[in-house]
């Protein structure tokens, strides 16, 4: 399965595509086939993480998407959709497996996060959120760091 159907195999990028374009019916049957893929092995793996942990898991942070993000595969191998569509296909599919698991969902805005739980931790912010990197060091990362500020905002 392609990770990303969608920039790599129905995208405008010429770098990308296969020999052969793919039309939207088989683009769209290609995605369908990934999305299943997702969510047999996001099942596994929340199973998997579920068990290993000593407390019940009762919500997971994700991410937010546009809610207006189109469905249409047609419109989603388009600029400026195409770049975003596969990683939106995978937050989807965690958020659908979540739910089905009972967790709730907090999604969040990538761009404030960090800003937001440095406010909520004061002058505990540095420590909290640049700490794991002085510690460990790589490959704790911005993404890494976005995580945990997001585990800090949940309601």
């Amino acid at each position: 399965m392609p990770p990303a159907p969608i920039h790599h195999e129905g995208g405008p990028h010429l770098l990308h595509l296969p020999a052969e374009p793919l039309d939207d019916a088989a683009l769209a049957a290609l995605v369908g086939a990934v999305r299943a893929s997702v969510i047999w092995a996001a099942s596994a793996a929340l199973d998997e993480l579920a068990s290993a942990v000593p407390e019940p898991i009762v919500s997971v942070s994700l991410r937010a998407w546009p809610a207006d993000f189109p469905e249409d595969v047609a419109v989603q191998r388009r600029v400026p959709y195409e770049s975003h569509a596969d990683s939106i296909m995978y937050r989807q599919v965690l958020s659908e497996v979540a739910h089905a698991r009972g967790w709730e969902v907090h999604p969040y805005d990538a761009k404030h996060v960090e800003d937001e739980a440095a406010r909520m931790l004061g002058e505990r912010a540095d420590a909290v959120l640049h700490g794991p990197r002085a510690t460990w060091g790589a490959p704790w990362s911005k993404d890494h760091r976005m995580a945990l500020a997001a585990t800090v905002v949940i309601p």
